[in-house]
């Protein structure tokens, strides 16, 4: 029997980016890959680094390697997490210093990563903390990714990864891609590279900042030749969510508005691209579009897409704000990763309870958005 070919597209958000860890973690732990054929996975900021080490667990494992690929993605994140006294404390002041200003009680200061200052203050940091993991994202990447033997790994049928990133002097938006040997250290800490927090990313000769001012997942890339290349396009995306979509209440408070806008301006190119999906699926559905416009455009998709969702649970959505995007306390990790397991492991059982409803009702695909 034929796997259904799906692709996972795991959205930004800072270290709230443990929810998707413990997504993809329930994911693989349930046999995702055996279940289905994964042809791509698509990250952006922290959800590309995640995305990353998904994708090298399932290309090792093609290899022979029965390493679980979840346990790379915990023993990654364990590092990125505060462990130390001095790890917590630093943290935690800093986090409580910036909800403070974020309320207006002290005053905002404005400073850039790439300032004398700044840059001597980090060092002294990476001097009192001595674990480089927790204070030197590349140091972390390095030391879970096998950067020079990627090249090894790729084969023809590899899935492809793509990651989100954006030019800053183009104002060009670039999706590094697996098919074009363009993944390296480097192409994630370019998505990753939050403007205020860290300096551009030079990239073969291009300065790139976070994935965010892009597209945050890249979605419609999962169904263009120009980045997947010439293998299988997905039949479903699963896009691991992290910003809010939707909420209650009008935000009044300084705080409440900033973190909104936040919220609408992470998932301003997802809710784009999910558009995008919906006329090509209308499309296909009237059976007007041709193989000549289909080539010209690059979108060879020649089957409607379905497009699933994991969302975090409503209770965590509501106690998160701006700065716990930034915090990586023990406890918040772990609550994030914990709800990731939970929503990823009901949203498998509800897969499989469809995928059995349909076998004995006859009904074809959806073209739904869930």
């Amino acid at each position: 029997m034929n796997q259904k070919r799906i692709s996972i597209a795991c959205q930004g958000g800072g270290s709230q980016c443990a929810f998707v860890a413990g997504a993809l973690k329930a994911l693989f732990e349930r046999g995702v890959h055996e279940r289905f054929e994964i042809v791509g996975l698509s990250g952006t900021s922290g959800g590309a680094l995640t995305a990353a080490l998904a994708w090298e667990g399932l290309l090792k494992w093609a290899r022979g390697d029965r390493t679980p690929i979840e346990d790379r993605i915990v023993a990654f994140w364990n590092d990125l997490t505060a462990q130390t006294p001095i790890e917590i404390a630093v943290d935690g002041v800093s986090i409580q210093i910036m909800r403070l200003v974020e309320r207006g009680l002290l005053p905002s200061v404005s400073t850039s990563p790439s300032s004398p200052m700044v840059q001597i203050g980090m060092h002294v940091l990476s001097q009192m903390i001595a674990r480089p993991e927790f204070t030197d994202l590349r140091a972390a990447l390095v030391k879970h990714m096998d950067f020079d033997a990627l090249p090894s790994l790729v084969g023809p049928q590899s899935p492809v990864l793509l990651l989100g990133a954006v030019d800053v002097r183009a104002g060009s938006f670039k999706v590094f891609s697996s098919a074009k040997q363009e993944i390296k250290v480097e192409s994630l800490l370019a998505s990753a590279a939050i403007p205020n927090l860290f300096p551009a990313m030079w990239v073969d000769g291009h300065p790139y900042w976070d994935g965010i001012f892009s597209s945050n997942p890249p979605i419609t890339g999962l169904l263009r030749r120009p980045w997947m290349g010439h293998g299988a396009l997905p039949e479903e995306i699963w896009i691991i969510q992290v910003n809010r979509a939707q909420q209650d209440l009008v935000p009044e408070l300084p705080s409440d508005i900033f973190d909104r806008r936040n919220h609408l301006s992470g998932n301003l190119s997802l809710q784009h691209e999910i558009e995008v999906l919906g006329i090509w699926n209308a499309l296909l559905d009237a059976h007007a579009l041709t193989e000549e416009f289909r080539e010209r455009i690059g979108l060879d998709a020649t089957e409607a897409v379905t497009v699933r969702f994991i969302r975090m649970s409503e209770p965590l959505q509501e106690s998160l704000d701006y700065p716990s995007k930034l915090t990586r306390q023990p406890a918040h990790i772990a609550r994030l990763m914990a709800d990731g397991e939970a929503q990823a492991s009901a949203f498998l059982s509800e897969l499989t309870q469809a995928d059995r409803s349909a076998e004995h009702s006859g009904d074809g695909p959806s073209l739904a958005v869930h």
